[in-house]
């Protein structure tokens, strides 16, 4: 049990449990937003927001795709919003905070990938490179 335990209050189970549960509520409100705004705005252009009684009948079989368009709309509306409300204002606020850091890497000239500033040889094509702390030799 005592493994069980440990397993249980491990650091990333309990982080992705908070962050499962910060999730669904973010989703709920999201979804609340696209049904108080969105979905208005979306009637007052459009016509229609609810599109599930949308049918399509083929030899007697009924095909709902308005269930499909329906959420398919509602999914980009709440991708957008997650796009605009947390990505962006989370990227500018990283690169606003990473602006004064000094690069701990660099790119290798031979094959591009990074490397640690002063590495002499690549660790990925085995080039021997000149650590930028020094000046290269004519």
């Amino acid at each position: 049990m005592s493994g069980f335990k440990k397993f249980l209050l491990r650091g990333n189970l309990v982080e992705l449990a908070v962050a499962f549960v910060v999730g669904a509520a973010f989703a709920g409100l999201v979804k609340d937003f696209a049904t108080s705004f969105i979905t208005p705005l979306i009637a007052l252009i459009g016509g229609e927001p609810d599109y599930t009684d949308l049918v399509l009948t083929i030899n007697g079989t009924k095909f709902p795709y308005g269930i499909f368009v329906t959420s398919a709309i509602a999914f980009l509306i709440t991708a957008a919003i997650v796009y605009f409300v947390v990505v962006l204002p989370t990227t500018k606020l990283i690169e606003r905070m990473d602006r004064g850091q000094e690069a701990t890497e660099r790119e290798c000239p031979q094959c591009l990938s990074d490397i640690p500033i002063k590495a002499r040889r690549c660790r990925h094509c085995t080039a021997e490179v000149v650590p930028a702390t020094e000046t290269p030799a004519v």
